[in-house]
C-alpha cells in the first residue's frame, strides 16, 4: 500500500538524497550546450592559441622554434613594454578615481529627488556612452587642434596661447578627458540603478531620527551600493589596461606624442601587424591579461572583505 507522502508527491519529483534520473540530468547541459560551444570557440580557444604562440619564436633559420618561457623573460626585461605599462598605470591611478567620483556625484544628485528634470539629465549624461569611441576620439581630437580646432580658434579670438592638448606633456591627460567624457554616464547608470533598489523604509527611519542628507549618503546610500562601486572599479581597471582606440586614433593627429608602444595593447598590435613578431605579441598579450586579472581580483577581494 502506498503511503500518504508517496501519493502526495507530484510525478517526476525526487526526494532529498535521491539522484534525479539520468535523462533529467542532461536537460541542463542541453540548455548550456550552445553557450558552452560559443564560449569555447570565441574565448577559450583564442587564449589557448595565444599561449601556444607565446612558447615559440619565428626564426629565419629553423622556422617556428620552441623556446619555452624565453619570450616571457624578454617581456619582463623589455623597456618599451614597461614604459607602456607604467603609462597606463598612471592613467588608471588618476583617471579612474576622477571618473567614478563624478559618476557617483551625478547618480546621488539624480537620486536625491531635488533635481528638476532628472530624466533629461540622466539621458544627457548617458548619451556620450552611445557615441562610438572612434567618433568621440575624432571629435575631441579636432577640438584639441591648435591650428584647425577649438583650441586654435580660442587662441585666435582672444589673442592668447593655450597649451597644446596634443603635446607629449598633455596627451595622456587629453586621452583621460575623452575616456571620462565617454564613460561617466555608463558608471552613473550603474550607481543610479543600485541606489533605486535601496529599501525606502531606511530613508523613513533616517528622517525620523533627524539624519541630514550627508548622513543618509554616508550611512545608507554608500554602504548599500558598495557592490556596484566594486563592479564599476573592476570594469574601469580592465578598460584602462585595454586602452587602445583613443591613442591609436589620435596618433595620426599627434605623431610626436604617441608612439607605437604608448600602451601595451598598441605595442602588441605593432609587434604583430607591423613587426611580424606574432609570438612575442602573444606573449605581451598574455602577460597583460595576467596582470589585469590579478589586479581586478585584488580589488574584488578587498571590496568583498569591506562588505563583509
Amino acid at each position: 500500500m502506498a503511503t500518504a507522502s508517496a501519493i502526495a508527491e507530484p510525478p517526476g519529483t525526487t526526494t532529498p538524497g535521491r539522484r534525479p534520473p539520468k535523462k533529467r540530468r542532461w536537460i541542463g547541459w542541453g540548455f548550456m550546450g550552445p553557450f558552452m560551444v560559443v564560449f569555447a570557440l570565441v574565448f577559450l580557444a583564442p587564449i589557448a592559441y595565444s599561449i601556444y604562440l607565446s612558447l615559440f619564436r619565428e626564426q629565419m633559420i629553423g622556422g617556428n622554434t620552441f623556446v619555452g618561457l624565453e619570450n616571457y623573460q624578454n617581456a619582463f626585461s623589455d623597456s618599451q613594454f614597461w614604459s607602456a605599462l607604467g603609462r597606463v598605470s598612471i592613467f588608471l591611478a588618476v583617471q579612474v578615481p576622477i571618473m567614478l567620483f563624478i559618476a557617483l556625484l551625478v547618480a546621488l544628485a539624480i537620486d536625491s529627488g531635488r533635481l528638476y528634470g532628472k530624466s533629461f539629465f540622466r539621458i544627457s549624461i548617458f548619451l556620450p556612452y552611445a557615441v562610438p569611441a572612434v567618433v568621440a576620439t575624432l571629435m575631441w581630437g579636432f577640438m584639441y587642434g591648435t591650428r584647425f580646432g577649438l583650441v586654435g580658434n580660442i587662441n585666435d579670438a582672444f589673442g592668447i596661447s593655450l597649451p597644446n592638448p596634443l603635446s607629449p606633456e598633455l596627451i595622456l591627460a587629453s586621452i583621460a578627458n575623452i575616456v571620462t567624457w565617454e564613460f561617466v554616464g555608463y558608471n552613473m547608470l550603474i550607481f543610479y540603478a543600485a541606489l533605486r533598489v535601496i529599501d525606502p523604509s531606511l530613508y523613513e527611519a533616517a528622517e525620523i531620527d533627524g539624519a541630514s542628507q550627508r548622513r543618509v549618503i554616508t550611512a545608507i546610500k554608500l554602504p548599500a551600493i558598495r557592490g556596484a562601486l566594486v563592479i564599476a572599479t573592476i570594469f574601469s581597471i580592465i578598460g584602462s589596461f585595454q586602452l587602445f582606440n583613443e591613442p591609436s586614433i589620435l596618433q595620426n593627429l599627434a605623431p610626436n606624442a604617441i608612439t607605437t608602444y604608448f600602451t601595451p595593447n598598441m605595442y602588441a598590435f605593432s609587434l604583430s601587424f607591423s613587426g611580424q613578431q606574432h609570438n612575442y605579441a602573444a606573449t605581451v598579450a598574455i602577460v597583460m591579461g595576467l596582470i589585469t586579472m590579478v589586479i581586478a581580483y585584488a580589488v574584488q577581494l578587498r571590496g568583498m572583505r569591506k562588505a563583509a
